[in-house]
């Protein structure tokens, strides 16, 4: 799993493997004729392997290795081959969470793996949130009888919050009678590779805090050398079968069985490019590979979900580039939790495996049409700010992470506003990440981002308020620039290289409780016609049984939309996306207000449709 391509791991994430159902049996095909990694048909079959089997939870998962020489999973002593799909739960409403396990399951799947994000269960010193979307107690605990055996496998854990997390999760290891069986030490760190005893000494942390499950790495093909270490299996990360890096790793530990972390279904996506995609054809060729190979696998993304929020992440190879609110990354399951031909192809050839019948499809959750929601009422951005949290007063401007709110946390998302007084015009210099609105008062005067660091102020004649909203577009979560990922007003903003001191933050984390505050301004009634960001607000009338749906943003130019005050993500009229998933279990009967943050000018309404567009 390319976790670190999605959310770096020493940015505080953790993930995990769960084993929704132990299927009766599930073998690798005989006509296989690879010499190198040939297997018997019966290598992998679990018939034996039932709940009852796996009461006195002594063994757990471990590795073993026959008189010919191939090495294989065991769990509690039954041969056990892994095949995973990953879905984020925080990616996910709760209310489906079930819905999407038992797809997962009914695919033929026996596995799944998931992040823990740190950055949202703790985005404030000492204040936990584990409810909702982030409701982790409750997944941990989902499996019901009919899912009977259950297995969890935590993967990426930084020291900084193992104190926290690791004593919710020691209970749960599968010694203990719980469902975790294994940790992942780190995941791709051989790409980073920064520290040389960084890996020892976080394997050691999780030994002392009491974890005695199966420990791992992940890492793709150059980095397994580097980013793996004693005491842990090292797997790989890929996006098609890759003969060469499977002998490369097996020349590092012959005597262990290989596994994929990571085979990629599909890809993320980025504003500004193309909408990515992956035959079904070729993903069902290669799982058949590994199944034929005796090589476990997990995949990534079985269901991909959406990044909620702020909670995207970015690239910045040649430039920055913000992920799409979409996470569909062209899955198994859609954004939406609906089946594709991916999910098709693979259950046959699962159920062509398997010694048992697969579980029936579950149905569909359904998707309906709404009418056009108008947005009557408008408040200016600017007349907003008494109903933002008491702004910040520093003489020098600081970046969100650094600015002295929530508990000494900073700011981890959104936007943030900085004011100061100027008598004169003339050339400003303001370094920002991500991208950034300059005002003088009220009027907007240009844009900044990571590569335009200039604008002409032009003469005044008295004092004036300068005006700088900066976004925070998503961090980097590949590569080294993942070390500058601070966000705001990065260093000394100066006129004429004159500095400029004094000023007054705002920030802009858009949470639920401003929302509220929100609801008290004195709304007027939105002009024809609007240039400059301002918050837009409508009614979307649901009926008496709410459904999912998709807004269709076509119409707008670049902001965010907010349901009953919850954040559905970002819209941006370059694409590729077009629409943003609304989960139904998220409108209420009757009436729902919409509110959005539209940053450039003003749209005319916001249709629905029961269909996304990621590729526009």
């Amino acid at each position: 799993m390319a976790y670190l391509r999605k959310c770096p791991s020493w940015r505080r994430s953790l993930a995990i493997f769960f084993l929704p159902l132990v299927f009766s049996g599930l073998g690798p095909h005989s006509e296989f004729r690879d010499d190198t990694f040939k297997v018997s048909p019966a290598r992998f079959r679990w018939s034996r392997l039932t709940p009852s089997k796996l009461k006195d939870r002594s063994v757990g998962l471990s590795t073993e290795k026959n008189a010919q020489g191939q090495a294989y999973f065991t769990l509690e002593g039954h041969k056990f081959m892994i095949i995973g799909g990953s879905i984020h739960y925080f990616r996910v409403p709760r209310e489906y969470w079930k819905d999407r396990l038992l797809k997962l399951r009914a695919c033929g799947f026996n596995t799944v793996t998931t992040y823990i994000p740190w950055n949202l269960h703790e985005q404030e010193k000492g204040k936990f949130y584990f409810s909702e979307i982030l409701d982790l107690d409750w997944l941990l605990r989902y499996p019901k009888p009919q899912l009977r055996t259950t297995h969890w496998n935590f993967v990426e854990a930084v020291d900084k919050y193992f104190d926290h997390l690791i004593p919710r999760i020691l209970p749960l290891q599968y010694h203990h009678g719980g469902p975790v069986i294994a940790f992942q030490v780190e995941n791709e760190y051989g790409s980073f590779s920064k520290d040389g005893s960084y890996m020892e000494y976080i394997k050691e942390a999780l030994l002392k805090r009491g974890i005695v499950e199966f420990l791992l790495t992940s890492d793709n093909d150059n980095g397994i050398g580097t980013g793996s270490v004693e005491g842990a299996l090292a797997t790989l990360n890929m996006a098609a079968f890759e003969k060469d890096s499977f002998l490369k790793l097996q020349q590092m530990q012959n005597d262990k069985p290989i596994m994929v972390m990571e085979y990629w279904t599909g890809w993320y996506d980025t504003w500004g490019d193309r909408h990515k995609v992956k035959s079904a054809t070729e993903i069902q060729l290669t799982a058949s590979r590994f199944l034929r190979s005796g090589i476990s696998f997990n995949m990534y993304m079985f269901h991909g979900g959406t990044n909620f929020g702020f909670i995207n992440g970015a690239q910045n190879i040649y430039q920055h580039r913000g992920v799409v609110t979409s996470y569909d990354y062209d899955a198994v399951l859609t954004e939406a939790g609906d089946y594709t031909e991916k999910y098709f192809k693979l259950r046959k050839l699962f159920a062509s495996a398997s010694a048992g019948s697969l579980p029936r499809l579950p149905p569909l959750i359904p998707k309906t049409l709404y009418s056009f929601v108008v947005l009557l009422f408008y408040l200016p951005f600017f007349e907003i700010l008494p109903y933002l949290n008491k702004p910040v007063m520093l003489y020098s401007p600081d970046t969100m992470e650094n600015l002295p709110i929530n508990n000494g946390s900073g700011q981890p998302f959104g936007l943030v506003l900085y004011e100061t007084s100027i008598c004169s015009g003339g050339q400003l210099y303001a370094h920002v990440r991500d991208s950034a609105q300059v005002f003088l008062n009220d009027t907007r005067i240009g844009y900044l981002d990571e590569d335009t660091f200039d604008l002409t102020i032009p003469q005044i004649q008295d004092c004036q308020l300068l005006r700088i909203l900066v976004e925070n577009q998503g961090r980097v979560h590949f590569s080294w620039n993942i070390q500058y990922e601070w966000k705001g007003l990065d260093a000394d903003v100066s006129i004429n290289d004159t500095l400029l001191r004094n000023f007054t933050i705002y920030s802009l984390d858009l949470k639920m409780s401003f929302f509220k505050r929100l609801l008290s301004a004195t709304w007027r009634l939105a002009p024809e016609n609007y240039l400059g960001p301002a918050f837009y607000r409508g009614t979307l009338k649901a009926g008496f049984s709410p459904k999912d749906t998709f807004l269709d943003l076509s119409n707008w130019h670049y902001g965010f939309v907010f349901i009953n005050g919850r954040n559905l993500g970002r819209y941006q009229d370059i694409g590729p996306q077009r629409t943003l998933y609304l989960p139904g279990p998220w409108l209420q009967p009757k009436d729902n207000e919409i509110i959005m943050f539209e940053m450039i000018e003003k749209g005319f309404y916001i249709r629905t449709t029961n269909k996304p567009q990621l590729q526009g």
